[in-house]
């Protein structure tokens, strides 16, 4: 864990120090080298057991996927963001790059924390560098409202998780992943214990988040910055997912009685937020309602407690990460070019960027869970566990799949196909940065399609 830890904390000082005129060729090329030392981490995980163990890090086959994944974001935000960030002063590129090392190094730590109080600290400080990137760099002037509701909503639900731990600490002795498995089944039949099991997971639910709890994230990705809407789509809903697969082990019992209406209510969430999708006119606001609805089919995934749902749950956050970041790129790109968002203002766009074009196709595919890419694999695991757990859900499940199929396509049309408006007949061409980019994000995705148990063999 230390060779990835101790460069990423490096880059930080390094991004003070050198010379502005290398200053995103060296934080890109720092920054690959941290994304190549990670890989060799998805390697060996056919097993179920920890590696690189320590006393307080140690990496699973389920944690070690979205480690990866946070380390190969990072170039890739430092790539979507140069151009817009090259008119700022030198001491504000430095300070965004910073906290973008800032973000990884803490969701790094978070997602490899053995200690569920080190979890917790490094769950909540992931929260500072994402509000900064939001208000300080957000592009409208809703970004300060934006803010103030990703931190209420974040900061009220996970004071109940902070107390909950401590209860369990006073229970088990220990708050370590390493042995709460093999400690014996809690007992817990009153109401305060299902109180104390709402506790533990209303925290990661809005982080999901789940519909219902999910108002600040269209909010904040259409404010953020592009890297801050990457890191947000990519990696931090990620870490709601990645809390409940860890916490839900430990409060089995009590799950199998409680978790109907909170998987009703995800399953009710991908219908409305796929149908919230048709109707809205901003490009971002229709990308982050999608993110609701995938979120939605993983949460359903994970409360199922099947191995099917918790590999389908695990696979379909890897690949919603790396396509929901292609889409936001895609949609800077387009903004960058158009100077607005609204679908209908900017469309036809086939003809001015016919190769940027085949990338939209390939990541609205993905989006909809097209064979091969991973998304259908994780789709169709998570949605068989769910029809084991419940024949009815096919119906929720059938009605959402057909929706995200609807919006992709209305996406795709709107903004690509049709006449080109006359005030957009002269943009200006894609560059080899951008190209390069979508071949980082769409890469991966389609080589993963190829090993797919790289990403959800950890419940055989």
């Amino acid at each position: 864990m230390l060779k990835i830890l101790v460069p990423t904390l490096a880059l930080i000082p390094t991004l003070w120090l050198i010379c502005p005129t290398w200053l995103w060729t060296t934080a890109l090329a720092h920054s690959l080298i941290i994304a190549s030392l990670s890989l060799p981490l998805i390697g060996n995980m056919a097993g179920t057991g920890w590696s690189t163990l320590s006393l307080y890090l140690a990496v699973d086959s389920v944690s070690a996927p979205l480690i990866v994944l946070t380390c190969w974001l990072l170039p890739l935000m430092i790539l979507a963001s140069q151009n817009h960030m090259s008119a700022e002063p030198l001491g504000r590129q430095r300070m965004f790059l910073s906290l973008l090392a800032l973000l990884q190094f803490l969701l790094i730590l978070a997602f490899s924390a053995t200690e569920l109080i080190m979890f917790y600290v490094m769950f909540e400080a992931t929260l500072i560098p994402t509000l900064v990137l939001i208000t300080r760099w957000g592009t409208q002037k809703e970004r300060l409202s934006a803010g103030t509701y990703f931190l209420l909503y974040t900061l009220l639900t996970s004071l109940p998780l902070l107390v909950a731990l401590l209860i369990l600490q006073n229970i088990t002795g220990t708050l370590s992943l390493l042995t709460l498995n093999f400690n014996p089944l809690l007992l817990l039949s009153t109401h305060a214990d299902k109180l104390w099991w709402a506790a533990f997971l209303l925290a990661f639910l809005v982080k999901m988040p789940m519909y219902g709890t999910h108002l600040w994230l269209p909010k904040a990705h259409v404010e953020a910055p592009v890297a801050g809407s990457m890191i947000l789509a990519a990696v931090l809903l990620k870490l709601g997912g990645y809390g409940l697969i860890r916490i839900l082990l430990i409060l089995e019992p009590l799950t199998q009685q409680l978790s109907y209406p909170f998987m009703i209510l995800s399953l009710w969430g991908i219908i409305m937020t796929s149908a919230a999708c048709l109707r809205q006119t901003d490009l971002k606001s229709l990308i982050a309602y999608s993110s609701v609805s995938h979120m939605g089919l993983v949460v359903g995934g994970i409360f199922s407690q099947s191995p099917w749902g918790l590999a389908g749950a695990t696979a379909l956050m890897i690949a919603h990460g790396l396509t929901s970041s292609a889409l936001f790129c895609l949609a800077n790109i387009q903004y960058e070019r158009t100077h607005n968002r609204t679908l209908v203002l900017a469309r036809g766009l086939q003809s001015a960027m016919p190769l940027l074009t085949t990338c939209w196709l390939i990541a609205t595919l993905a989006n909809l869970g097209l064979p091969p890419f991973p998304n259908f694999l994780g789709e169709i695991m998570a949605i068989t566990a769910l029809y084991e757990w419940s024949p009815y859900t096919l119906i929720m499940t059938g009605a959402g799949t057909v929706l995200t199929a609807a919006y992709s396509l209305y996406l795709f049309l709107m903004s690509q196909r049709g006449p080109i408006p006359e005030h957009l007949t002269a943009l200006a061409p894609v560059t080899t940065r951008e190209h390069l980019l979508m071949i980082l994000h769409l890469g991966p995705l389609t080589l993963l399609a190829l090993k797919p148990e790289l990403v959800c063999s950890w419940t055989t």
